[in-house]
């Protein structure tokens, strides 16, 4: 089994490429001029059922606007659109040999409740670019089924050339309408989804912190503080001997050492002490050596990511060490970290019973939603038996950067 989270591709020219093979019009009426007469007649009841649509959604979701059925309305009517694009985009590969890529999905992740996901449909480009490709095709649906029908019996020696031209017209609109956003429309969407990812995930680490902090440390800190305290008490009253004393303050000397301990465990979830000091290398054989399973770690890295970056990669592979520990029933792992060009790549790989899925509870989801936060990429190859090996992809920046641009700054 392999699940892949990653970056959506941008469109190609496999469109245009794909038209281009066409053979020229000629005196003949072969396969292509029957499959592009057939679009055409087929585009004035298809342009009138999508202009019905648009005119329907349209006037009924700027009538309830004044209520609160209107924008949702108008959200589910472009959301309808994209299903209309769809159809439309068939119907050109299977009639004019238009092959281009479907949009990416609206970045809607069930998260940042009701309204923002309402914005966001509000404003998808897809959805409205589809709207007006629908509205603007009534007009030309009418005068390429009359051209068409008209040749049929007046034309018939020349419809190959009419209907190759009339057929371009509409190839032209696919792609300019029906294809996917450009590639900065496009991230500037994932970003925006990917904004509350972050968010979540951030907020997510503090309510964890909290709670660790209220039920560990600040808990232990509190018992330690009332045990001194009916401890100076007795000792101003001369109720207790020295012995007791000592007792008690060995008991609270021990309270302060697990405190200083649950502090130190705190502090490396948040961000250990030797990945700081002393990098990714060091930092992963740490977390290695407290798997339950031998784990051989290579690293072959001549240089130093940025810290964000460094920070996400410890983290990815303590998370899934820990799923190894937890859930694999492996024997041995190994975890791979090296650079190609401008990405680092992380591999985790066990000899355990495989089956990891992204769906499956233990994490997978949460460590691929932050991945591809930071334009990331996530790909599990589980099957059932194992082995299971786990490829990250991070991008890529030096240290040496960040800290010049700061210097720079200063």
């Amino acid at each position: 089994m392999t699940e892949r989270l990653a970056p959506t591709g941008r469109a190609g020219d496999a469109g245009r490429a794909d038209s281009d093979r066409l053979p020229p019009a000629r005196f003949a009426y072969d396969r292509h001029t029957w499959k592009e007469i057939a679009h055409l007649l087929a585009n004035f009841p298809v342009s009138l059922l999508g202009f019905i649509y648009v005119v329907t959604v349209l006037s009924t979701g700027a009538f309830l606007t004044v209520t609160v059925i209107g924008f949702p309305l108008l959200a589910a009517g472009l959301v309808g659109a994209r299903q209309l694009g769809k159809l439309e985009r068939s119907r050109a590969r299977g009639l004019l040999g238009v092959r281009v890529d479907e949009p990416s999905p609206l970045p809607l992740r069930g998260r940042g409740g009701f309204f923002p996901q309402l914005w966001m449909g509000l404003k998808d480009p897809v959805g409205w670019r589809t709207m007006l490709y629908e509205f603007i095709r009534l007009p030309w649906g009418v005068l390429t089924f009359a051209i068409t029908l008209t040749s049929l019996f007046v034309l018939w020696p020349v419809l190959p050339f009419i209907a190759r031209g009339l057929a371009n017209a509409d190839r032209a609109m696919v792609r300019g309408l029906l294809s996917p956003s450009d590639e900065l429309e496009r991230r500037i969407a994932e970003l925006e989804s990917d904004r509350g990812v972050v968010v979540d995930t951030a907020a997510a680490d503090l309510r964890r912190i909290e709670r660790d902090l209220h039920d560990g440390a600040q808990a232990r800190l509190v018992s330690l503080a009332m045990g001194l305290g009916l401890a100076k008490e007795k000792l101003l009253e001369g109720q207790v001997d020295e012995k007791v004393a000592a007792a008690m303050v060995e008991e609270a000397h021990g309270e302060v050492k697990l405190a200083l301990q649950e502090l130190r465990d705190l502090a490396r979830g948040i961000h250990p002490a030797v990945l700081t000091d002393r990098g990714l290398d060091a930092a992963l054989s740490s977390v290695a050596s407290r798997c339950t399973v031998p784990v051989k770690v290579t690293a072959d890295l001549d240089s130093r990511p940025v810290a964000a970056i460094e920070g996400i990669a410890y983290f990815t592979v303590s998370e899934l060490l820990q799923n190894v520990s937890k859930h694999s029933g492996a024997r041995s792992a190994s975890v791979d970290v090296w650079r190609s060009d401008d990405r680092l790549l992380i591999q985790v790989r066990d000899d355990g019973r495989g089956g990891a899925r992204l769906d499956a509870g233990t994490g997978m989801r949460g460590l691929a939603d932050r991945l591809g936060a930071v334009d990331g990429l996530f790909v599990i190859d589980s099957p059932p038996g194992g082995p299971t090996v786990v490829t990250a992809e991070l991008p890529w920046r030096d240290r040496t950067d960040e800290q010049g641009k700061s210097s720079g700054k200063r």
